[in-house]
């Protein structure tokens, strides 16, 4: 019953794009695994610790405030969008909190990303989609001598965002704007390596695999890159297969909604699929 209840739930919340996502969540809960069927010690503490952690931190409250008067706004914004693989116009007006509402990530996404940052403290932290910052803020956050690099194509989605981030006295942020295929290289040769990348910004396979070999050139036995959508379609499933069956990818955890890869040596190639 209770599994039940989070289906309609996830249903409710439109994290489906239609009847084949579902079925897809259904596929992941039965074959999903909890703490209690782990044993990797390093994949239980991280699940424990980190994933399934409650904790509350004070820049939650900064974050959820900022979100929350963007839900509360009247105004509206050209928004250009440069990579969902819709076949809708790719340039229409919308209400920014339409944007804070349908677009910006959970807070309870957001809030994973943070403790992520928090627990392994990345200097070098890169974002492809920034939309209206929630998501660059959290990762900010954790780290204020962090380095944070975000990319968003769409201008006045950019200015958005910037203001977001002086409202929330955010000094180690850095947005650049253009279409990924022009920004990341640009943005790759501004640091010397690359500790913890968030993909989030174009769901197309082959766009996906690009920017993830791309960033391949600055990563590290340390480095921990986090991918968004990995079952938003068929598209996006064969791209999160690649991914984790890649060579310098030693683990890998679904989390739905999120895939996350490490490359440290020394560990057998394992994937896990965890109930989250």
């Amino acid at each position: 019953m209770k599994f039940y209840f989070q289906l309609c739930g996830y249903m409710n919340g439109l994290e489906f794009k239609h009847l084949s996502s579902a079925v897809q969540y259904l596929r992941f809960r039965l074959s999903s695994l909890d703490e209690h069927d782990l044993h990797s010690p390093f994949v239980y503490d991280l699940y424990h610790h980190v994933i399934r952690d409650e904790t509350p931190y004070y820049a939650f409250q900064v974050i959820e405030a900022i979100r929350s008067g963007m839900m509360l706004s009247q105004d509206s914004i050209r928004m250009t969008d440069l990579g969902t693989g819709g076949t809708s116009s790719p340039e229409k007006k919308i209400a920014i909190r339409h944007i804070a509402k349908r677009h910006a990530k959970s807070a309870r996404y957001g809030q994973l990303l943070f403790r992520l940052v928090n627990r392994f403290q990345p200097k070098y932290i890169l974002e492809l989609g920034t939309s209206l910052g929630i998501t660059t803020m959290y990762l900010a956050s954790p780290a204020k001598n962090s380095d944070v690099l975000t990319i968003e194509g769409c201008h006045e989605i950019a200015t958005a965002a910037r203001k977001n981030f002086v409202a929330a006295h955010m000094e180690n942020i850095r947005l650049l704007e253009g279409e990924f295929s022009d920004a990341l290289p640009s943005a790759l040769q501004l640091v010397p390596q690359v500790d913890f990348v968030f993909f989030d910004g174009n769901h197309r396979k082959e766009a996906t695999l690009n920017y993830f070999h791309q960033c391949l050139e600055k990563h590290h036995e340390h480095s921990i890159f986090v991918f968004d959508d990995i079952h938003w379609s068929r598209e996006m499933q064969e791209a999160w297969k690649e991914i984790r069956e890649h060579e310098a990818v030693t683990l890998s955890m679904d989390l739905f909604r999120l895939g996350i890869v490490f490359f440290r040596r020394g560990f057998p190639k394992q994937s896990f699929v965890l109930k989250y």
